[in-house]
């Protein structure tokens, strides 16, 4: 794990977190729906999730949902999932050895700012484009530049076609044969580098199963956003109700102690 995880000193975290925390104590106030709204980013977890072709899909089994022989209601369940399907967190260590885990991710990384960089339009047409550092330099031109510690997110409209494994993952079918059958956008390993090294983001997330694209055989812009202790957000949902800048995000995965990844619930402020 490199210092940057380990050394992060608990006093520079929370003073960094203060005004977030400030902004949604604020919200949580009697009548905070006047000043702005949440966007809940989160697909529910059910039969329908999507998952990577190799992995087992979510499983929910009712252990008991009835009226107890005291007379009182009683609802308790036990679920089942990989890491890596749904709406989820990829840590460093998914792709990076010895470097952060789902556990160790500073909180301070899954709380800031957010922008969202439009590439919809050019993923229409091509469903293995790749964003490249062309298109995040064109971003800047229209809104500014990237803050250090953003959470950048990619809209590539693929969200529109979720549960429908088809035409989100360019396959329905499941096992080891159809990850060569996968096509969908993502991240070019040149931008990931630029993000990590040139505006030194804390989070990155996008609206496909994968960072990478879904052609992708050695995933080379997982590895260089891991080996630089950036998180990546995947399957994020309504990435179209956010704005290009603007919003704050509040990503929060299951604390799974050793995790290379976790569920994720998602969340956005948008203020008026």
């Amino acid at each position: 794990m490199s210092s940057v995880v380990r050394r992060r000193a608990p006093l520079r975290a929370l003073v960094l977190l203060a005004p977030c925390v400030l902004a949604l104590a604020a919200c949580a106030a009697p009548g905070f729906p006047e000043g702005g709204r949440w966007v809940d980013m989160t697909h529910v977890y059910d039969a329908s999730t999507v998952y990577w072709p190799t992995s087992d899909t979510f499983q929910l089994e009712v252990l008991s949902h009835e009226v107890t022989d005291k007379g009182y209601f009683y609802a308790s369940n036990r679920f089942c999932t990989a890491e890596h399907g749904g709406t989820h967190l990829d840590a460093p260590i998914h792709f990076a050895e010895g470097h952060a885990t789902v556990d160790e991710i500073p909180v301070d990384q899954l709380i800031g700012p957010a922008v969202v960089v439009d590439v919809s339009m050019k993923c229409r047409d091509a469903p293995d484009y790749e964003v490249t550092v062309a298109d995040l330099v064109d971003f800047e031109q229209r809104h500014g530049r990237i803050p250090r510690g953003a959470i950048v997110f990619l809209r590539t409209g693929f969200g529109r076609f979720w549960p429908d494994a088809e035409r989100y993952l360019g396959t329905a079918e499941r096992g080891a044969a159809a990850v060569a059958k996968l096509h969908f956008p993502g991240l070019h390993p040149a931008a990931a580098r630029w993000l990590v090294t040139e505006r030194r983001i804390g989070a990155v997330g996008l609206d496909t199963a994968s960072i990478d694209f879904g052609q992708s055989t050695h995933y080379e812009s997982h590895v260089t956003l891991f080996t630089h202790d950036v998180p990546a957000f995947e399957n994020v949902a309504n990435l179209d109700e956010l704005p290009p800048v603007g919003a704050s995000v509040v990503a929060l995965p299951m604390k799974i102690g050793g995790g290379s990844g976790a569920p994720l619930r998602l969340v956005a402020w948008l203020p008026r």
